[in-house]
């Protein structure tokens, strides 16, 4: 984008960012990167790859404007459990797109002392992937900032893996299964989810104009604020995210009180 039109759209980001009241951002934001299919048709793109590839740039951008503000901890959802049903020629190219990503990375996440953690099914998935997602897992292992992506991943799928979970500790500590149902509550459950170790989301973005979360994150986004973006994920703006923080912002969040 260039000439008056860039201009314009610099001055408004400005304008935005200094509306932000930093001390209400959020500290977790989750991410649903949506739309690259019907962005490829809309805009004659040549094939798909063309759309996974404009979108995974775009979502490095996002991670850059996610640090530039300090949000420590990114969860973005690049593959549900549900995707997994598509054709295989649907499907190969956007593995090949996910695995040139994961090698770009950590060398990225270095630089801004974030760790890099896969959530889902990974074992559902074709072993060149994630072995790509080992390898950036293993090359970015501490910082101060946490990127989760999630890949092969369930709402449901992750609640059903944290009751099972919980239930083999119980019986690995004697408990007898007539007494199992007195230890189980959503604590003790919640501490068995795939990333029980960070907070909760405060805000979930999903961009391509569905207003549904499609199974994302449904244990923990129980207070979460949403925000939908019309836009495909490829064409996703620092404009549009800034909106979405500045509305996040101005909310009253209630907690469900």
């Amino acid at each position: 984008m260039h000439g008056p039109r860039s201009l314009a759209y610099s001055i408004y980001e400005n304008r935005l960012l200094r509306s932000l009241d930093r001390s209400r951002l959020p500290h977790h934001i989750g991410i649903i990167l949506d739309g690259h299919r019907r962005y490829a048709r809309e805009s004659g793109l040549a094939s798909y790859v063309d759309s996974y590839r404009a979108g995974m740039a775009r979502f490095e951008d996002f991670l850059s404007w996610s640090h530039e503000l300090d949000v420590p901890v990114i969860t973005a959802w690049v593959l549900s459990r549900e995707n997994l049903d598509r054709p295989e020629a649907e499907l190969a190219p956007y593995f090949d797109v996910l695995t040139e990503l994961f090698g770009r990375l950590p060398e990225k996440a270095s630089q801004r002392r974030q760790r890099i953690r896969f959530i889902g099914s990974l074992d559902l998935l074709p072993g060149d992937l994630v072995g790509a997602a080992k390898s950036a897992e293993a090359a970015s292992p501490d910082g101060d900032y946490l990127l989760n992506i999630a890949m092969g991943y369930g709402g449901r799928q992750e609640i059903v893996d944290a009751a099972k979970d919980l239930v083999t500790r119980l019986a690995g500590e004697g408990v007898k299964a007539e007494e199992m149902a007195a230890h189980l509550d959503a604590p003790s459950l919640a501490r068995h989810m795939y990333s029980a170790d960070v907070p909760d989301p405060d805000l979930l973005i999903r961009t391509s104009g569905e207003s549904r979360l499609s199974g994302f994150l449904l244990w923990q986004s129980a207070y979460a604020e949403f925000v939908f973006v019309d836009v495909y994920w490829p064409a996703f703006r620092r404009v549009d995210f800034l909106r979405a923080l500045r509305d996040f912002t101005r909310r009253n969040r209630r907690f469900g009180r």
